[in-house]
Formats: structure tokens, C-alpha cells, sequence
């Protein structure tokens, strides 16, 4: 029988889930840095015979802290804890960031939580991790209370890939300038949109290619154009490859981002059913037609190397 992760909303664990490996982080995309991490973790779990638990915030806190961060995450919260079930996790602490919390010194959230509710054993953080109010804390002083609080503090160098480290912030780069190939190396996996299919102006439909319609949300926003993608509904296994376009509809006077997904083969209804759509490939920037034919032949040019990608 395979043990299911556990997800906690507090710092109100169970007793086996106390004295535990803690990894601490946004997590955002669970792409390879945070994998190798993982790894490191689970070498951790062998040797000392201990659990392994993931301590993350929701919102992510940059996004509470500026609210004009609108399309900021490559993952929503239940993508990523997906891929971290996926890593074989034993427990999972997705803790909301409020005001409340926002304002914790970072002493009392080392001695508070840290040592008192969870218990941890080792600490796993990136190097430039901060935490406590105003952003107060460091690994400096994590290290600091090592001896005080009985936990090992572990920051694992950086993954670097062709020079670069692997990073969530490279990947919404990546994203953002339509080098959706090498996003996908560094996630190790599609990059993909969970969302749920929308009614919209039926324009797909009446120029023959019906999509479903999904808002991206809080998505960061990939570089706007045509895509050849692969989408499945939740709670189920079988993909369809199809053709996606992420954009305005600069010929039509879109004033709102959507994204819309037009599938091979598929002949039914999708509204108000959850789709995840991942990206394959990237196929050409947006562009405003002068008319719907001209829209039209573009689309059948699009659709065949849609086809003819892996």
C-alpha cells in the first residue's frame, strides 16, 4: 500500500510528522534545483531514519506583499502539490500568508514554530532565504540557533545547468520570451495551465475551430502567440494533443488574456469542466489578421506543425 501525503493548513502536526526533515520554500514549479533538493532530502531521510516535510505559503509572498503582481506563478498551489506528492513527500504544511502571519519576528518563528511545533531536525533553504517580519531573517541566524533549538540547518548549493542556476525566476524568463523549450529542461516536465473551461464569444467556432476557454489566472504570462499543446480533463489519463493560443485575439479587439485550446479529435462539450493544458512547443509570435480568411489559412499552416510535434 503507498503511503499518501499528509497536508496540514497549520503548524498543528501530528506527533509522527514532529521531528522531521523540514524544507522550507515557494517551491514554485518544483522545477530540477528544488528536485535535486529532494534528493538531497531523501539521502537525509535514509541515513537518520526520518520524514521529510515541506513547509510553503499561499499566496506565495511576494505576490501578498504587491498586489500589482497579477501573472507571477508557473504553478498553482494544487499543481505544486501534485509534484511534490509526486517527489514522495510525507507531509505537506501549505500555510496561508496573511497580515498576521506577515508580522511574526523571525525569532519567534524560529523558537515558536520551528523548534516548538514542529520539532524540526534538519532545515533545508536556499541561501538568500529571509523570513519574520520585514523580511528580518536570514540564514545567518537560522544557523545561529542550531545549538539552541537542536536542528541542523542545510543549504545545498545551486543547481547550474549550461551556467545558469536553476531557478523559478529563469523559468518565468524563459517563459516570458517564448523559450518555452528550455523552461521545460529546467522543469524537467511540460510546463502546463490547469484552469476551467469558460463560455466565451464563440469566435472559434464560427470561423470553424471551437476552443475551450480557459482563464490563466495568476499563470505567469508566457510569451503571447500559437503553441502546439496536449490536454487532458481532471481525473483522467488520456491526453489529446491540440493547438493552443495564448494571447489578446489582436483581430478580433481581445482586450483580456486567454487562453484558448482548439483539440484534434474531440468532439463534445468542455464548459465548466478543469483542463491541463501543457505546453509543447512553441510556434509562432501573435499577429493581427486583416480578416477572418486570412485568420483562417494562418490556422490550417498552424494546426500542421501542431500535428507534426512531439
Amino acid at each position: 500500500m503507498v503511503k499518501s501525503t499528509k497536508i496540514y493548513k497549520s503548524f498543528n502536526i501530528e506527533s509522527r510528522h514532529k521531528n522531521s526533515i523540514i524544507l522550507i520554500g515557494n517551491f514554485d514549479g518544483v522545477h530540477l534545483g528544488h528536485q535535486k533538493l529532494f534528493s538531497l532530502a531523501k539521502k537525509y531521510k535514509k541515513k537518520f531514519s526520518l520524514k521529510v516535510g515541506v513547509l510553503t505559503f499561499e499566496p506565495m509572498p511576494k505576490m501578498f506583499f504587491n498586489n500589482k503582481i497579477k501573472n507571477f506563478r508557473i504553478s498553482s498551489l494544487e499543481q505544486k502539490i501534485n509534484y511534490l506528492k509526486n517527489l514522495k513527500v510525507d507531509f505537506i504544511i501549505a500555510k496561508k500568508f496573511d497580515k498576521k502571519f506577515s508580522k511574526i519576528k523571525s525569532i519567534s518563528f524560529i523558537k515558536e514554530i520551528l523548534e516548538k511545533k514542529l520539532k524540526a531536525k534538519f532545515i533545508f533553504v536556499s541561501n538568500n532565504f529571509r523570513f519574520g517580519n520585514k523580511r528580518e531573517g536570514s540564514v545567518r541566524q537560522l544557523i545561529k540557533f542550531e545549538s539552541v533549538c537542536s536542528f541542523k540547518v542545510v543549504k545545498p548549493q545551486p543547481l547550474l545547468i549550461k551556467k545558469k542556476i536553476a531557478s523559478s525566476t529563469l523559468i518565468r524568463n524563459f517563459l516570458q520570451k517564448g523559450k518555452l523549450e528550455k523552461a521545460n529542461m529546467f522543469l524537467n516536465r511540460k510546463w502546463s495551465i490547469q484552469g476551467k473551461v469558460q463560455k466565451g464569444r464563440q469566435l472559434g467556432k464560427k470561423i470553424g475551430f471551437p476552443t475551450a476557454n480557459l482563464d490563466i489566472k495568476d499563470y505567469v504570462l508566457a510569451k503571447p502567440g500559437v503553441y502546439a499543446v496536449r490536454a487532458k480533463r481532471s481525473n483522467t489519463d488520456n491526453y489529446l494533443k491540440g493547438i493552443a493560443n495564448l494571447g489578446y485575439r489582436p483581430t478580433f479587439n481581445g482586450k483580456k488574456i486567454l487562453l484558448e485550446v482548439h483539440l484534434f479529435n474531440f468532439f463534445g462539450n468542455l464548459y465548466n469542466k478543469y483542463l491541463t493544458v501543457e505546453f509543447k512547443k512553441f510556434i509562432r509570435n501573435e499577429k493581427k489578421f486583416k480578416n477572418i480568411d486570412q485568420l483562417r489559412k494562418q490556422i490550417k499552416i498552424d494546426l500542421l506543425k501542431a500535428k507534426k510535434s512531439k
